[in-house]
């Protein structure tokens, strides 16, 4: 389905051109997190999805699908849906005006994607540079914000993940290079939509390496200059599914893991679900089994639990009544295929085994895991958690507080610095006013507003989109080496 892309906006936008002053001339806007609803998270967010943002709709989606369509075509689509949504005759003069420009008229500037930026510190600005295109700057506002909050909500996510397994690693003594493989994306599948997973999986490999979502490679080589084959985008191994397992029967299960480890994947990472029927018997029974061939392989075997509690999965339930249960994953692993001490005094398993867990991982429940590890002496490098749907998906634009603000304008008479400050709210929804400036000093990123345009032409708001041309390319290494910097 193709969309004008004048028409990707709130209905309440189409008469918003007539709501302002008549002789309106520069509409300033900009795009901003408020405050954070996750427990304990204060520091902001990671920037990310600007540079897909004007590439894919003011650029890309604009010159074909609006510039690039006949005139009388789109004023004829326009004016159908509009009439008919609105229950009128709609004027269109100033669309017909846009199309003949040729052009979006619009200055688009953002932080350097990957920055941490902290909560009330406008991430973008937008205007028009054309006095009678003012409507365009706040006609915009739906399509920016709809794209832009999810993929810096998932970077920001992720980016808490990260931390948590590189403060474990250096707890523990585990390599700091695997940390980047720890928390893999499985969201894809939960997802709405292929957009969303594009943004969010992409938004996931600012942080890591390891992803499911195939289609997140595609769009930072798309978007964000990767190439897959000269740097690792975004990576996984070989792994098997339930259905894999339950076609060799239940009967037959440890038949089938015997054939992947010896005959399918001889050598290398394979991952195998373990939990079909009995995991506890896949670990004391069929492993045991199988423990000369898997140690006899030059490579990894990784199993991978896939319902219950991850937290007593991994670590043991003290009030469980199997022996295996009590102990744990890890330390049933250990039992079996032992492993070594390294220099942070923990222990890491032997390298021929290794545990992923997939399902109903949260923030929480990483921290939970990684902390019972560490009292019970195992390096954090021992386990691999997959970040799923339920963390990527279940949030809003209200989870960091993402909104589009106005804080200043122009008409014939002047310039006006303009706010809001809703008498009736706790402080959360009072805006900026009048041009802002977005500086760093010493490594905190900071906001002035009631600024001069030449304070506002200075600082980290660079221009990524000014009159139908996109600028200040980054690529996926710029930006990875930013979020890094906050490691």
């Amino acid at each position: 389905m193709q969309t004008l892309p004048i028409l990707l906006k709130d209905g309440y936008k189409v008469g918003h051109k007539d709501q302002y002053p008549k002789d309106t001339t520069l509409i300033y806007s900009n795009l901003t997190p408020r405050k954070s609803r996750i427990p304990g998270w204060d520091e902001g967010v990671i920037a990310f999805g600007f540079q897909y943002f004007v590439l894919e709709y003011l650029f890309t989606q604009f010159n074909d699908n609006f510039f690039g369509v006949e005139k009388d075509e789109v004023l004829r689509e326009y004016k159908r849906r509009i009439d008919s949504y609105l229950g009128g005759d709609i004027d269109v003069s100033h669309i017909a005006a846009l199309h003949d420009l040729g052009y979006l008229p619009l200055m688009v500037k953002a932080v350097p994607e990957g920055t941490l930026v902290p909560f009330r510190v406008p991430v973008l600005t937008i205007r028009n540079t054309k006095p009678e295109f003012f409507w365009l700057t706040n006609m915009l506002e739906t399509l920016l914000s709809s794209v832009l909050w999810g993929p810096m909500t998932s970077a920001t996510t992720a980016f808490m993940y990260r931390r948590v397994f590189e403060d474990y690693a250096r707890k523990t003594g585990a390599s700091k290079e695997f940390v980047k493989w720890q928390g893999h994306d499985f969201s894809f599948r939960g997802l709405m939509g292929i957009e969303a997973a594009q943004l969010s999986g992409a938004a996931h490999l600012l942080s890591f390496t390891g992803t499911d979502s195939i289609p997140a490679i595609d769009f930072l080589e798309t978007y964000y200059g990767a190439d897959a084959t000269t740097e690792l985008v975004g990576g996984s191994v070989p792994a098997t599914e339930h259905s894999v397992m339950c076609m060799g029967e239940k009967e037959g299960e440890v038949e089938t893991i015997k054939r992947l480890v010896t005959e399918v994947y001889p050598k290398g990472i394979v991952s195998i679900v373990s939990d079909t029927w009995d995991f506890w018997k896949v670990l004391t029974e069929y492993l045991p089994r199988l423990r000369s061939e898997i140690l006899a392989r030059d490579g990894k075997v990784v199993i991978r639990p896939d319902s219950g509690d991850p937290v007593k999965i991994i670590c043991g339930d003290p009030g469980a009544e199997d022996r295996a249960a009590r102990l744990g994953a890890i330390r049933v692993l250990y039992e079996l295929f032992g492993g070594k001490t390294n220099e942070g005094g923990f222990i890491e398993l032997d390298p021929h085994i290794g545990l992923i867990y997939g399902d109903s991982i949260t923030l929480e429940r990483q921290n939970e895991i990684l902390r019972r590890l560490f009292h019970m002496g195992f390096a954090s490098s021992n386990v691999v958690l997959g970040i799923g749907s339920y963390t990527y998906q279940y949030v809003t634009r209200d989870t960091f507080g993402f909104a589009m603000k106005a804080t200043y304008g122009e008409t014939l008479r002047g310039a006006q610095n303009i706010y809001k400050d809703p008498k009736t709210d706790d402080g959360t929804k009072k805006s900026a006013k009048g041009l802002i400036q977005v500086v760093e000093k010493g490594g905190i990123v900071t906001a002035y507003d009631e600024v001069s345009w030449l304070q506002e032409g200075e600082g980290l708001l660079q221009p990524i989109f000014e009159d139908g041309n996109t600028c200040n390319y980054q690529t996926l290494a710029q930006i990875r080496a930013r979020v890094e910097s906050y490691l």
